[in-house]
């Protein structure tokens, strides 16, 4: 903690005594969970830079520092640790991006990216979201129960419940959301059906900030399932009797 607040103290004695400031609106960045991002940051082009990378939202913790000419990561909060880099080859002409890999949900937050140079001083603010978008969206029947599920979603997303064709139908649903050690959502929801309701498709559809995805269902007939098998196994009988029968006949 001494070590983050030395380096702290750092960059506001820089933010203070150099010439001057050029204040920059937030700029939003959406990474998604696990792939590499770019928080974006610009100034004047100078060789002799200081570029500092905070988590403003995590109490200013350093994720990235460089001083002229080299990275210096020992006062570099260890939830970064090796997972931040700038890139190099265009710092002189005035690119300070951050590249974080791997992002996880714990790096959503404010940044501030702070540069200084003889010709002054710079702050940019950069508001990262985390999104884990919506993949394969699960439906099975288990008796008169439909239940649809997916997992590994942020942030908390949203589940609903339609037909085809549209309909004036109650749903009596039971949605359970749980977060992971990872704070991932699974999110699973139960519907009871009806007798009433057969000739109905289901639609389920469950949805994030970055996307949505839906699977349709079309509930098994029990009776009509039941009597299909019964046609069915009457037609395998009468084939094998046939068969007997025509083999009987070449004895």
């Amino acid at each position: 903690m001494t070590e983050v607040n030395g380096a702290f103290l750092v960059v506001m004695f820089l933010w203070m005594f150099s010439p001057s400031t050029e204040a920059v609106a937030d700029t939003q960045v959406s990474c998604v969970f696990m792939e590499n991002c770019i928080l974006p940051c610009s100034f004047q082009g100078d060789t002799d830079v200081v570029i500092y990378w905070t988590q403003v939202t995590a109490g200013n913790r350093l994720v990235h520092s460089y001083q002229p000419n080299k990275d210096k990561l020992t006062n570099q909060d260890q939830h970064f640790r090796g997972r931040t880099s700038l890139f190099k080859d265009q710092i002189s002409r005035g690119n300070a991006s951050l590249l974080l890999t791997g992002v996880e949900v714990q790096d959503q937050g404010r940044y501030e990216c702070y540069t200084s140079t003889e010709n002054g001083r710079n702050q940019s603010f950069i508001n990262l979201l985390v999104d884990a978008p919506v993949g394969k969206v699960d439906l099975q029947q288990v008796e008169n129960r439909i239940t649809c599920s997916s997992e590994g979603i942020y942030p908390e997303p949203k589940l609903t419940w339609s037909t085809r064709p549209p309909s004036n139908v109650t749903f009596k649903n039971n949605t359970e959301v749980q977060q992971t050690e990872q704070l991932l959502y699974n999110i699973s929801s139960s519907l009871i059906l009806s007798h009433s309701d057969s000739d109905l498709s289901y639609i389920c559809t469950i949805s994030t900030r970055r996307n949505s995805r839906r699977a349709t269902f079309k509930p098994r007939n029990s009776t009509g399932a039941i009597i299909g098998g019964v046609v069915v196994g009457a037609i395998l009988v009468l084939l094998a009797v046939v068969f007997l029968v025509l083999w009987c006949r070449t004895k």
